[in-house]
């Protein structure tokens, strides 16, 4: 009798040692259960964190879109504006002193070999930039404004067939008056020139 009351305290004592192990489980569980908790919540979180942020990219993408689109247009109006403006590369300094519109009518006819009917006559006239020293080697730039659209494209188509124009000496260039942006657009597509003449 004595030995199953034995066995049977040494069972209640292994039961009562399973009983904290399982209470012991228990708060882990529960710790653990907490700790899901959070981390979902936090997960729940970041989840709507990356949906703002891409909802936020693709309005920045559509601002960036909506940028270049209106880039283009300024760049078109502004050449649009530029239409009637023809450059004029090559005439030594202080050439056109002191009148350049009086100097331009002058000079241009002979050196296109072009006749005008009404003669030239320009909006504006000047050199481009703030003025060299006595000794510079290359000139500024003359630019004009013509006030008919006609006597540019004349200017132009001249100066396409025929180019450069030599005067005493020294060349002429005419070129169309651009905006940066179409100018260096320009300048990207002249490394393509050798492999183009290749193509043909």
């Amino acid at each position: 009798m004595d030995r199953i009351l034995q066995e049977i305290s040494a069972i209640r004592r292994r039961i009562g040692g399973a009983d904290a192990a399982i209470n012991s489980l228990t708060m882990e569980t529960k710790s653990m259960r907490s700790d899901i908790a959070r981390f979902q919540s936090r997960v729940t979180g970041l989840e709507h964190l990356v949906l703002t942020l891409e909802s936020h990219m693709n309005t920045v993408q559509d601002r960036d879109q909506d940028l270049l689109y209106l880039r283009s247009k300024i760049t078109d109006l502004e050449d649009r504006s530029r239409r009637d403006n023809v450059r004029f590369f090559g005439f030594p300094e202080n050439e056109e002193s002191p009148d350049v519109h009086a100097f331009l009518r002058s000079v241009l006819p002979k050196l296109t070999a072009l006749t005008f009917d009404p003669p030239l006559e320009f909006q504006l006239a000047h050199r481009l930039g703030p003025g060299r020293p006595g000794g510079a080697s290359r000139p500024r730039t003359v630019i004009a404004c013509l006030l008919r659209h006609g006597q540019t494209r004349q200017f132009l188509q001249a100066a396409r067939s025929h180019s450069p124009f030599r005067k005493e000496g020294y060349d002429i260039r005419i070129m169309a008056d651009y905006s940066k942006d179409t100018i260096d657009s320009r300048k990207a597509f002249l490394a393509l020139r050798p492999v183009y003449a290749n193509w043909r």
